[in-house]
């Protein structure tokens, strides 16, 4: 047990699962030209990552919710998830799931991992009774233009000042939360993001990376916060 106290916020696509699970349901059920041209449209800031949901939600074809919900049970989480989840909860961090994926498959995911305690925010959707997939956005705000879940807001309301934040994440969708967090975990996209802005971040493949260097940090007998991160923070105090 460590006395310093780390609020663990996770990306679910791509981190938690092996696939981007979000991505992988379109690939499966539209036709690959479509889904590639309005990804990147994403990819280029011509839509935004809510309208990027809504356009392939829209243009999915009728269905079957049995096929979707096998399709969703054939992916697999990262095979060190359960060691960080028991790692996170012997030494009190708290974990919280950032997604801008979908209520949908996430739930299944996580109940079928029998991780279904953890909290999640994310977009929500809904399979009709004709097989038509509707997206929602509760979470949605104007100024987090990475993400149609702003994770920068949950990762303010869920932490303090005495908090050390972690993010771990991989790809587009991180890109505005990572601002407001004092330690990053990156791979993928996420992690030519940070070369790129020159954000300061520690490398992972899986989650035995993650708890080597919390350990480490925990050792620390002084440990400081990203300076960046603090005035991001209080920024968008001033801004709520």
């Amino acid at each position: 047990m460590t006395n310093k106290q780390f609020k663990i916020f996770i990306d679910f696509d791509g981190t938690i699962t092996r696939n981007d699970v979000g991505e992988e349901i379109f690939r499966k059920f539209l036709a690959e030209d479509i889904v590639n041209k309005i990804v990147e449209d994403l990819l280029t800031d011509k839509i935004s990552a809510r309208e990027c949901w809504e356009k392939l939600c829209r243009s999915v074809p009728a269905i079957i919710e049995k096929e979707f919900d096998e399709f969703i049970h054939s992916q697999e989480v990262d095979s060190s998830l359960h060691r960080f989840i028991d790692y996170c909860e012997n030494n009190g961090f708290q974990t919280f799931v950032l997604s801008d994926g979908f209520d949908y498959y996430i739930d299944k995911i996580l109940k079928r991992e029998k991780l279904n305690h953890l909290r999640f925010y994310s977009n929500r959707l809904i399979l009709t009774d004709k097989g038509k997939l509707i997206p929602s956005f509760p979470y949605y705000n104007v100024d987090c233009a990475s993400s149609a879940n702003c994770k920068r807001n949950h990762i303010i309301e869920n932490s303090s000042e005495e908090d050390f934040t972690v993010y771990i994440g991989d790809g587009i969708s991180d890109n505005d939360a990572i601002q407001y967090v004092d330690f990053i975990f990156a791979k993928s996209g996420l992690l030519k993001f940070c070369e790129v802005q020159r954000i300061t971040y520690f490398p992972f493949k899986n989650f035995d990376d993650v708890i080597s260097r919390l350990d480490e940090l925990s050792l620390k007998k002084r440990l400081k916060k990203r300076h960046q991160a603090e005035l991001k923070r209080r920024e968008a105090f001033l801004i709520e």
